[in-house]
C-alpha cells in the first residue's frame, strides 16, 4: 500500500513576528479605510511569527514581476535541495528511486518546471516523470498527496517525490488596500517542504483512499488577478465559512471507508485561517486539541499555502507516533473552492532496501542500467 513517509521542511532564515506585521501595516497602509479592520483581522490569526525569504525591507518594496520571479527561481533552487534530500533520507531511498516528481507551487513561475532541473542537478534518472501543479493554490499539498496515491496505485512499486515550494513573500502588493489583500499580508509565510510516497514499504501514513470536491460556483471566492506587477491574491469575504458545506463532504468521505470522522485518531488539516480549523473542529465535532499540528504551523510559520499539510504531518511524525493501524484524514483546502481529501492509517513496516534489479514492468521505464 502506498505509504507517505516523514516530510522534510525548511524555513527561510528572515522572520517576522506578529507585532512588525501590525507596525508595518500601519505605516505603510496609514489612513486607508479597511486598515482597523484588516488589523483586527491579523491580530486574530493566531500567527506569532513567519518566515520569508528576503530581509523584511526588501519584502516590502516591488522590483518588478520580472525581479521577483528572477528571485523565485534562484530562491527555489537554493532551498529546495536541502529539504528535498532531508526527505529521500527519511524515506530510506535515494534519488535514483523516485520515479516521478510532483512539484507545488501557486507563487513563482518557471517554464520548465524546477522538476527538470532537480532532474539534471540531483541524481534523479531522466525518465523519472514530472508532475507539476501550478493553479490548486493552497489545496495543492493534498492534491500532491491523492496523485502520488493515484500514481503508486497504477504503478505497484513506484515511488513519487512531493516537493511544495511556497515563497509567499513575493506575492506581495503594497499598492494592493483591500482587506483580503492586507489581511494575506500578515497571514502568509515562506516554506519548502518535501516527502516521499512510497509504493511499498515505509513507516507513515498507509494512503488507502483519496477524493476530491469543488463547492459549486466558488471560482472567484479565492483567486489571482494577473496584472503587470504579477499576481495580486484575491479573497472573498465568504472564504471563512466554507467549512459548513464541506464538513458533510468529509464526513461521508470518511463514511464510505467504513470510518467515522469524529473518531480518527489524527486529522492534517490545512491551517488556512484560525476560523477554518475552529469550524472544522465543530462541524465534525472533533476536540479542537486533535488539530494541535495544524494549529502549530499556523501560530510558528503562518498559512505557508501548499506546504501546510506536509508540516502538519511532519509533526506528527516527530510526536510520539501513533499505534500501528490508527486511522486518520489528510485535507487541504484552496481555490475552486476546492478540497482534497485522503484517509490513511499508521504502517511500521520497515524500510527496506529497495530491488531496482527486478523485472517490474509495473515500474514504468525503469531501467537498471540507468540507474
Amino acid at each position: 500500500m502506498p505509504t507517505l513517509c516523514k516530510p522534510s521542511v525548511g524555513v527561510p532564515e528572515h522572520v517576522v513576528t506578529m507585532e512588525e506585521t501590525l507596525d508595518f501595516a500601519r505605516t505603510l497602509h496609514a489612513g486607508k479605510e479597511q486598515l482597523p479592520l484588516a488589523l483586527r483581522l491579523i491580530e486574530n490569526t493566531g500567527v506569532r511569527k513567519r518566515h520569508i525569504v528576503q530581509p523584511i525591507e526588501q519584502a516590502l518594496r516591488h522590483p518588478g514581476f520580472e525581479e521577483r520571479n528572477r528571485i523565485y527561481e534562484v530562491e527555489s533552487k537554493k532551498r529546495c535541495p536541502e529539504v528535498i534530500e532531508q526527505a529521500l533520507a527519511n524515506a530510506g531511498v535515494a534519488a535514483r528511486d523516485i520515479d516521478a516528481i510532483i512539484y507545488v507551487s501557486c507563487t513563482g513561475f518557471l517554464m520548465p518546471s524546477l522538476t527538470a532541473w532537480l532532474i539534471n542537478t540531483m541524481g534523479f534518472r531522466s525518465d523519472t516523470r514530472q508532475i507539476p501543479i501550478a493553479q490548486l493554490g493552497c489545496a495543492a499539498g493534498g492534491a500532491a498527496i491523492n496523485r502520488a496515491h493515484d500514481f503508486c496505485t497504477a504503478y505497484p512499486g513506484g515511488n513519487v517525490l512531493i516537493v511544495s515550494c511556497e515563497l509567499c513573500s513575493l506575492c506581495y502588493q503594497p499598492d494592493d488596500d483591500g482587506v483580503g489583500s492586507l489581511l494575506s499580508d500578515g497571514l502568509f509565510g515562506d516554506a519548502v517542504a518535501a516527502a516521499v510516497v512510497r509504493g511499498r514499504g515505509g513507516v507513515g501514513i498507509a494512503l488507502e483512499r483519496n477524493a476530491s470536491y469543488l463547492i459549486p460556483n466558488t471560482e472567484d471566492w479565492i483567486s489571482y488577478a494577473v496584472r503587470a506587477t504579477g499576481f495580486h491574491f484575491q479573497l472573498d469575504r465568504r472564504v471563512p465559512g466554507t467549512m459548513e458545506p464541506l464538513a458533510p463532504v468529509l464526513r461521508q468521505f470518511t463514511s464510505d471507508h467504513g470510518w467515522d470522522v469524529g473518531k480518527l485518531d489524527f486529522y492534517l488539516i490545512h491551517a488556512g485561517g484560525p476560523r477554518i480549523l475552529d469550524d472544522l473542529a465543530k462541524f465534525l465535532d472533533v476536540d479542537r486539541e486533535m488539530f494541535r499540528h495544524s494549529w502549530a504551523t499556523l501560530t510558528e510559520y503562518g498559512n505557508i499555502a501548499s506546504a501546510v499539510v506536509l508540516d502538519a504531518a511532519r509533526r506528527l511524525f516527530d510526536e510520539e507516533p501513533p499505534q500501528p493501524g490508527a486511522s486518520g484524514i489528510v485535507a487541504g483546502f484552496g481555490p475552486g473552492i476546492t478540497a482534497e481529501m485522503a484517509v490513511g492509517s499508521w504502517s511500521d513496516d520497515p524500510l527496506g532496501v529497495l530491488d531496482l534489479t527486478r523485472d517490474d514492468a509495473s515500474i514504468p521505464h525503469r531501467d537498471p542500467e540507468l540507474v
